[in-house]
C-alpha cells in the first residue's frame, strides 16, 4: 500500500483519493476518545498539522493500549472526508502497526506547555514539538531562499575552509584545533609549544569567517557567496550569541557602496517574502503561539524602503533622544560601537522601519574596510532590524595595497601569513564589497523566537557541546 506524506494529504487536492486505501506513518501527538471510537492525531514532520486517524476500539483494543503520545505508528486505512471540523480528510484505520512505543510515565513531551528552558534540556527530543518542527522547516526554507537568490543573480557558491590560521575579525576568539597531546605537547627550546609538529605544521583554528578567502573568489569569479558554519570562542551567554553558527557571506567585484546596500536590502526582502510565500502554516502557528506580531512585522519589512543613515547622523538622533529624557543603559557619543539598545531605538522608535547605517568610525571597524576621504570613517554598513538590532554587517573593501598595509601596521597586526591576502591588492586589485549575515539572526527575525539557541538544532555555547 502506498505511503503518503501527511503534507500531501492535507495540502493537495486529494479528491481522487477519497475512498481509496492509503498508508500514513508518523508520531502520535495525542489520543482521545471513548469506548466507541478513538481519535489519534498523527504527525510525520512534513507539516505543522496532524492528520486524524479514526480507530474502532473493539477492533484495536490491545493495540490502542500501546498508542500513547510519542509512539511511532504505521496506519493503513481508507481516506475519507472528515465528519468533524478542523480537517478536510481523515483516515479510517484498518491496520495499525506500532513501530515504537513511548512510555507515558517517562516520555517528557506530554500534552501540555513546556518552557524553552526545559526543552533545551531535552534537545534530542525537542525537535518533535510543534514549535521546533515549525522552526526547522523555516530554517530549511530560508536556506533554499538564500541559494536561490544568489543563483538567480549569477553568484557562484564558493566553499571556504573551516580550518584556518587567520583571524578575519582580529578579535582573537578562535577555537583552536590540534592533534598534539594536550597533556604533554612538544615544546621548543624556548618552552613554547612547537606547532611545527602539529598536523598542519602551524597554529590552526576553526574559521571565524570565510570573508578573506571569499574575496579571492570575487577577484577571480566576479560574484561569489559562502554559506557555512563559523566558530567563535566568545564567552557570551546571551540570547544572541552562539559558539557555532552559520554565515552567508557574498563578495562582489566592482561593487560600490550604493550597490552593496541595495543588494543587502533586496536579499533580506527576498528571504522574508519566501517565508511568507512558502511557510504560512508554520508562520501562523508561531504567530499564534510565540509572537502575535510576527506576520505583520514580516510584511512590513517587504513593504517599506530601508533608511540609509550615516553613523554621525544616527549618533545625533540618539544624543537628541537622551537630551529629551530617553535613558540608555550604555552611553552614546561619536566613536562608540552602538549597542543593541541604540540600534533598536533607531529602528523601532525613531524611524519605525529597517535602517542601513553607513560610514562608521574606522576605529571600531575591521582593518579591511575602505576609508573615506575624511580619514576618520570607513564605508561599512550594518543593517539594523526590529527586535534584533544588527542582522547584516558589510563594507566596501579597501582595494589599495598601501592603505591596507598602513592600516594593518596602525593596528599592530602581524602581516606574516597574510601575504596571500595582500597579493589581491598587488596583482590586479579591483574595487569590491561584501557583507555577512548570521543565519541564526535571520532565523530569529523570521520565526519570532526570543533566543538564538532555539533556531538551530544543536546549539553550541560556553560549557555546552551536547550530542
Amino acid at each position: 500500500m502506498k505511503r503518503y506524506e501527511i503534507k500531501y494529504l492535507l495540502k493537495e487536492d486529494v479528491s481522487s483519493l477519497i475512498g481509496t486505501d492509503v498508508c500514513v506513518k508518523g508520531w502520535v501527538r495525542t489520543k482521545r476518545g471513548n469506548k466507541n471510537v478513538a481519535f489519534i492525531a498523527l504527525n510525520d514532520g512534513s507539516i505543522i498539522h496532524n492528520i486524524q486517524v479514526v480507530a474502532d476500539p473493539s477492533r484495536f483494543e490491545e493495540t490502542l493500549k500501546r498508542v500513547t503520545t510519542g509512539a511511532c505508528l504505521c496506519v493503513e486505512g481508507k481516506l475519507v472526508e472528515s465528519q468533524g471540523s478542523g480537517q478536510a480528510v481523515e483516515v479510517q484505520a484498518e491496520n495499525i502497526i506500532v513501530y515504537g512505543e513511548a512510555d507515558p510515565e517517562s516520555y517528557p513531551l506530554q500534552k501540555k506547555g513546556h518552557s524553552m528552558e526545559f526543552l533545551r534540556e531535552i534537545g534530542h527530543l525537542r525537535l518533535r514539538t510543534n514549535t521546533f518542527g515549525a522552526v526547522m522547516r523555516l530554517r530549511h526554507n530560508m536556506a533554499m531562499a538564500i541559494h536561490t537568490f544568489f543563483h538567480e543573480r549569477g553568484f557562484f557558491y564558493f566553499h571556504t575552509p573551516l580550518f584556518s590560521a587567520s583571524d578575519c575579525e582580529g578579535a582573537g576568539e578562535m577555537v583552536h584545533v590540534s592533534t598534539l597531546d594536550p597533556e604533554n605537547p612538544p615544546r621548543g627550546n624556548d618552552g613554547k609549544i612547537d606547532w611545527e609538529q602539529d598536523f598542519f605544521g602551524k597554529f590552526t583554528a576553526l574559521t571565524v569567517s570565510g570573508q578573506l578567502e571569499g574575496e579571492l573568489g570575487a577577484t577571480s569569479l566576479g560574484k561569489i557567496y559562502t554559506f557555512g558554519p563559523t566558530f567563535r570562542a566568545e564567552n557570551s551567554n546571551t540570547p544572541r550569541h552562539l559558539a557555532e553558527f552559520w554565515m552567508i557571506e557574498p563578495e562582489m567585484a566592482f561593487y560600490q557602496l550604493d550597490e552593496l546596500t541595495a543588494l543587502e536590502e533586496e536579499f533580506i526582502k527576498y528571504c522574508v517574502r519566501w517565508a511568507l510565500d512558502h511557510c504560512m502554516d508554520d508562520l501562523e502557528f508561531l504567530n499564534k503561539m510565540i509572537d502575535n506580531g510576527l506576520i505583520e512585522r514580516l510584511r512590513s519589512v517587504i513593504d517599506t524602503d530601508f533608511v540609509r543613515l550615516p553613523y554621525t547622523e544616527g549618533i545625533k538622533i540618539l544624543e537628541d533622544a537622551v537630551a529629551k529624557g530617553h535613558k540608555f543603559e550604555f552611553p552614546v557619543s561619536w566613536g562608540v560601537d552602538l549597542a543593541s539598545e541604540h540600534e533598536r531605538y533607531l529602528v523601532e522608535q525613531h524611524f519605525k522601519k529597517p535602517v542601513i547605517m553607513i560610514d562608521y568610525p574606522k576605529e571600531i571597524k575591521a582593518f579591511y574596510m575602505k576609508q573615506n576621504d575624511d580619514c576618520r570613517t570607513v564605508q561599512g554598513t550594518d543593517v539594523l532590524f526590529p527586535q534584533i538590532g544588527e542582522i547584516i554587517g558589510g563594507s566596501v573593501r579597501e582595494e589599495s595595497y598601501d592603505k591596507l598595509v598602513a592600516r594593518m601596521d596602525e593596528l599592530g597586526m602581524d602581516r606574516s601569513g597574510m601575504e596571500w591576502y595582500l597579493d589581491t591588492r598587488r596583482f590586479g586589485s579591483c574595487p569590491h564589497a561584501g557583507f555577512g549575515l548570521g543565519f541564526e539572526r535571520l532565523m530569529l527575525f523570521v520565526t519570532g523566537m526570543a533566543n538564538i539557541r532555539d533556531v538551530i538544532p544543536f546549539p553550541r555555547t560556553p560549557k555546552t557541546a551536547e550530542f
